[in-house]
């Protein structure tokens, strides 16, 4: 039996609530609020938030492969998976490929992650964005989700097993956007229902049939796509009892693109019971259908940082500095030079240090290093360093300075010196803070993000964040 074996799933801190929208244009924007990535998070650090999340779930498992799916690339013609595969530290013999362009790369990455027949990492992430006062702005949404896709084994269950897949395809413009522009466009809303619903709907009987059951035997049912209206439609038909349609979480979090059908799949598996059956209906170019049978392991407790988990743990961020996050409000920035560009000989030189935060433990003493060294700082051995992984260690804000002066899309700036459990003392920049809330002895945890960006490249690096009861 091949399936799911962990996932997890990643939703920014920060919400933009929709009347914030409507007060500050003067027009309706809905209700509800939509998830929103921090200036400092792109498609890559929250694939990475997500796999991280997925390998804590089997730690006995390492992946030999690794999917990353995303419309939103942080970059093209270098392969953004290389980025996550160091974050996660993965063997160099483990293969990385990008899936990139549209919304239906996600499910296709965790069709190939399925069907890899080894250990295999399917990261599903997306940023969303449009034009201010439009559909895509107040609809949308950031997320990511990751599935780890294994054989069955008693170190690490399947979850849930595949038991149909089916798929439709056509070629009809509905959304696109072309390289290089910031937003997407849409057709006239009715076509893209037209051309959808029967899309869908012969891709559901063709599922359904493939499995031997009929729509009343679906416990939950999954329907994803960027058009509204043809996901609805298409929930509608399918003949699945009304209280079977699981909730898209558009009111509380948005569409999310590419990472949407995964992330609401990773919702209905965090309150899964055994033996039940759940349809993942695709809209997207096409319809992309699967069947998930879960298994006696869906008995077991799921961990702290669930979907429903992470939506109640947000914080309200205003309509101005979400503008200035997506680049459409250009603001006076502090009187300090620009960042300069990262070089890349010495990011490949650290890179165990720079994406996978290793630091050292000295052999003769135990001191640990943050960041790694080779003279022992306590008892001044030389090259009596071992590796250890700190992105995962807890640590306490040990002191801690706010930054009015510095560079940031978000001032203030926030700096902190913190202790790891186990030993080892850093000094590195706060996020997902209030800094009016910061103190001396709040517990943090690691978060990979995107420090800035600077000649086209980006710096990624790790920060702390406070320990919420909603991480993982």
């Amino acid at each position: 039996m091949n399936g799911i074996v962990a996932y997890g799933a990643y939703i920014p801190y920060f919400r933009l609530d929709r009347k914030a929208i409507a007060a500050a244009l003067g027009q309706p924007a809905g209700k509800g609020t939509r998830a929103v990535a921090s200036y400092d998070e792109d498609t890559t650090s929250m694939g990475v938030e997500a796999a991280r999340a997925a390998l804590r779930g089997a730690p006995a498992l390492r992946p030999a492969g690794l999917y990353f799916a995303t419309a939103a690339p942080g970059y093209l013609d270098k392969t953004n998976a290389t980025a996550i595969h160091a974050a996660l530290d993965l063997d160099p013999a483990t293969a990385a490929f990008d899936m990139l362009g549209s919304v239906r790369s996600g499910t296709g990455a965790l069709r190939a992650a399925v069907d890899a027949g080894r250990p295999t990492l399917a990261v599903l992430s997306d940023i969303r964005t449009g034009l201010p006062g439009g559909a895509d702005e107040r609809e949308g949404g950031d997320a990511a989700v990751a599935f780890l896709c294994a054989e069955d084994s008693p170190e690490a269950p399947v979850l849930a097993e595949p038991i149909a897949w089916a798929h439709t395809t056509a070629e009809f413009l509905d959304r696109w956007r072309q390289p290089g522009a910031a937003t997407s466009r849409q057709w006239e809303e009715r076509f893209g229902e037209h051309a959808y619903a029967p899309l869908g709907e012969a891709a559901v009987t063709e599922a359904l049939k493939q499995a031997g059951i009929t729509a009343q035997a679906l416990d939950r049912l999954i329907v994803a796509g960027p058009h509204a209206r043809a996901c609805k439609r298409v929930a509608a038909s399918v003949g699945a009892p009304p209280a079977a349609v699981a909730d898209d979480l558009g009111a509380v979090i948005g569409n999310t693109g590419t990472a949407h059908a995964g992330l609401l799949l990773a919702d209905t598996l965090d309150r899964a019971a055994p033996d039940q059956l759940i349809a993942v209906v695709s809209l997207a170019d096409g319809c992309d259908v699967t069947i998930w049978r879960t298994s006696a392991a869906c008995a077991s407790p799921r961990a702290n940082g669930t979907v429903a988990r992470q939506i109640a743990g947000g914080a309200s961020v205003p309509y101005a500095a979400f503008l200035t996050w997506r680049g459409f409000l250009d603001r006076e920035p502090p009187r300090r030079p620009d960042p300069e560009r990262p070089a890349a000989p010495p990011a490949f030189r650290r890179e165990a240090w720079k994406f996978a935060f290793t630091g050292s433990r000295c052999q003769a003493c135990g001191a640990r290093h943050v960041p790694p060294q080779r003279v022992c700082l306590k008892c001044h051995a030389v090259d009596r360093m071992a590796p250890e992984r700190l992105s995962d260690v807890p640590a306490v804000i040990a002191t801690f300075t706010v930054d009015r002066l510095a560079y940031s899309l978000s001032p203030p700036v926030v700096a902190a010196v913190i202790d790891f459990e186990g030993g080892g003392r850093f000094q590195c920049e706060l996020t997902d803070v209030d800094p009016a809330a910061v103190a001396i002895g709040t517990r943090v945890e690691m978060t990979f993000r995107r420090l800035f960006t600077a000649g086209g490249v980006h710096n990624y690096f790790w920060k702390a964040r406070p320990l919420r009861a909603s991480s993982s």
